[in-house]
């Protein structure tokens, strides 16, 4: 899709990259700084680190590994959140299936399913119905999946991802926040490992 801007991810050496050095970070290149910052949810003493996906992301579901691994070790004070990014309708469609999927407390069965679905099994999960079967296939009733799908509070909740999406500047996915201050992405610290080393040292700089 023309709105992820960095083939250049496909090559899979990137990944593979030493990792970045705190002395290594630099403005403009490992990293970008978020003018002006945005507020977080982070308390007094916490340090928010925002995820920026997409279902329809494949490097966002290949990154989803790494993403794990970090969290199991991730800093005390970190506090992590998952933002959907929005540049499409189809992408407004799967925010909204995360955020009810969120609602339902069902995201940890749904959400690997639903990258799943998209580039393994290479379902469409472009409509509702389509998007309210493979709930069905993790216990989700009918009804409960359209309340929650079609409430209020959901589509407030994808009003502000694309609100933040935008003043984030986010250009990738997927791309990390840190603070409300940086971003950085895949295509920026070379690979997966390398943004990790990068949000791990403005994790500890905003410490």
């Amino acid at each position: 899709m023309k709105f992820f801007k960095f083939a250049l991810l496909m090559l899979a050496p990137l990944f593979f990259i030493p990792s970045v050095n705190a002395a290594q970070l630099q403005e403009g290149a490992t990293h970008l700084v978020i003018t002006p910052a945005q507020p977080t949810s982070a308390d007094e003493g916490e340090v928010e680190v925002v995820e920026i996906f997409s279902y329809g992301c494949s490097h966002c579901f290949r990154f989803e590994p790494t993403l794990e691994r970090w969290l199991k070790n991730k800093p005390a004070n970190v506090k992590f959140v998952q933002l959907p990014a929005i540049f499409n309708d189809t992408l407004a469609m799967y925010a909204r299936a995360f955020y009810a999927a969120e609602a339902l407390d069902v995201l940890d069965k749904v959400h690997m399913p639903f990258f799943e679905a998209v580039h393994l099994q290479k379902r469409r999960m472009n409509t509702e119905a389509e998007i309210a079967a493979l709930f069905a296939e993790h216990g989700v009733e009918q009804k409960k999946f359209e309340e929650a799908f079609r409430s209020f509070a959901v589509e407030a909740k994808v009003r502000r991802a694309a609100e933040l999406g935008k003043r984030y500047g986010v250009q990738a996915t997927p791309s990390i926040v840190v603070n409300g201050k940086f971003i950085t992405d895949p295509g920026k610290s070379n690979g997966f490992r390398g943004m990790m080393d990068v949000v791990n040292n403005l994790v500890k700089q905003e410490s």
